[in-house]
């Protein structure tokens, strides 16, 4: 097996199990790495200030005393004596509160004894990368578009560019990456955007919907199940962690997912190990995680509705994502955007919008951010059937009297009936295809079938 050149980062490994120090030192050398180890905290300090560290393992104790003190002791010495050192703690299944605790006070992540090695080179090395970014942290649009694929996410806004940046500097690793932010700003595309600029971007991300799936399906659902685990088992099932296997998995609206959940879902980010419905084998993946959610995770933890441990988990890396209001020098260049993809959707004529229709668009709240922008931009378009949209045809209560055949009136039609037109025309659009009519409305497949049940639509 080749491995790579890691000759460069010393890890410094902290534990007084003599047992643990030897078969982590065996594991790093074999991959490359320099290694030093030390039984205690004041060893640990003294080749931390005598040597370049990479990155410390950390143990959480070092006596007969298992209440973690020692370790955080440790861990807060090294932060004040070197505060970009990462340190990766190492702690038991049980003691995973104790890593939490850590977590609070500066650790980069934790690991459970005992350990998977390709889990724990994994988090090593994507750790280390985050110390020492690839590629410079402040780079403008031109240049990043010359670098990575940014094709899909619109807007050189200064709070764009920041975003994009982040992606730039993440993007490479296997960090895992918690990203914020209202319903509508895009948190899909950020995602999309991180897996196409990633090692794996040769294999497809796979999506998931937390608050789509309920406690009885979550284990089949995301871990599979094998043929007879259930009444209806008649075959074996892949779940969603298999089929993400080195590629990406995406867990969008990971604040709905009910707190039994949870504790499964952290045991298989632990170590990527998982056993399938009915199945007493563990089964391996190298699966990179991606979650988002438009709540506030600090006020679910606040009222126990999201467990601490997870929190820390999924977000190594956290991009925040600003509403629309905060970036509207970028409207012009969704709305031009959008207005292509619309044409191209329904097989139209290219259209514009005046200089007058955007600056009234600048002006709007957005409160449904880019979805929203987008849906009355596509609405107008659809209503009016004009190629050049004005100020008139974007507001509902100044409906245009212009191609009166295909425009409506204000009290001609309904919200309803306009959502159903639509529907109706992207299906044809489309071909029946209920995933890509979803993805152009900007709806889950779930929220898709129930506005088709509502309306009367078949398919």
């Amino acid at each position: 097996m080749k491995f790579q050149d890691n000759s460069a980062h010393l890890i410094l490994v902290v534990d007084d199990d003599l047992s643990v120090t030897a078969s982590l030192t065996l594991l790093l050398k074999q991959h490359k790495f320099r290694v030093k180890t030390a039984a205690g905290p004041a060893q640990a300090l003294e080749i931390i200030d005598q040597h370049a560290v990479s990155c410390v393992l950390q143990d959480m104790n070092f006596s007969r005393a298992t209440t973690g003190e020692e370790g955080l002791a440790l861990l807060q010495q090294i932060r004040q004596a070197q505060p970009q050192l990462p340190v990766l703690l190492m702690t038991a299944w049980g003691s995973i509160s104790l890593a939490v605790e850590g977590m609070r006070y500066g650790a980069s992540d934790f690991i459970t004894k005992p350990w998977d090695n390709d889990n724990l080179l994994r988090t090593i090395g994507t750790i280390i990368g985050l110390v020492k970014p690839s590629v410079d942290s402040k780079l403008d649009r031109q240049t990043l578009a010359q670098q990575f694929d940014f094709s899909n996410v619109i807007g050189d806004s200064s709070a764009m560019l920041s975003v994009l940046n982040t992606i730039a500097r993440i993007s490479k690793t296997d960090a895992s990456v918690l990203i914020l932010g209202d319903s509508g700003t895009g948190k899909e595309v950020i995602a999309d955007a991180i897996h196409r600029n990633s090692k794996r971007a040769d294999a497809a991300i796979i999506k998931v919907n937390m608050g789509g799936i309920t406690p009885s399906l979550f284990e089949s659902e995301m871990f599979g199940h094998v043929k007879g685990a259930f009444t209806d088992a008649k075959h074996d099932r892949q779940g969603r962690f298999s089929s993400a296997n080195n590629a990406t998995l995406f867990l969008d609206e990971i604040g709905e997912l009910d707190k039994s959940s949870q504790v499964k879902l952290l045991r298989v980010l632990q170590d990527q190990t998982f056993q399938m419905v009915g199945s007493s084998k563990n089964s391996s993946v190298n699966v990179r995680i991606i979650c988002a959610t438009n709540q506030q995770l600090e006020g679910l933890l606040a009222q126990d509705l999201f467990r601490e441990d997870l929190f820390y988990r999924i977000n190594l890396i956290t991009i925040e994502l600003p509403p629309l209001r905060e970036r509207i020098s970028d409207i012009p260049l969704l709305v031009q955007h959008h207005l292509s993809k619309v044409s191209s959707l329904y097989g139209i004529e290219q259209a514009s919008i005046t200089p007058a229709a955007i600056a009234w668009l600048c002006q709007q709240p957005w409160p449904g951010n880019i979805r929203q922008l987008c849906q009355t931009v596509e609405r107008a378009l659809l209503m009016s059937g004009k190629r050049e949209l004005d100020i008139n045809d974007l507001q509902p209560n100044r409906a245009s009297t212009d191609n009166s055949d295909s425009a409506f009136s204000i009290g001609e039609v309904t919200l309803d009936e306009m959502e159903k037109l639509m529907i109706e025309k992207s299906i044809t659009a489309y071909a029946g295809n209920i995933s890509k009519v979803a993805n152009a409305l900007g709806l889950s497949r779930a929220s898709l079938y129930r506005r088709l049940e509502k309306h009367g639509i078949t398919h």
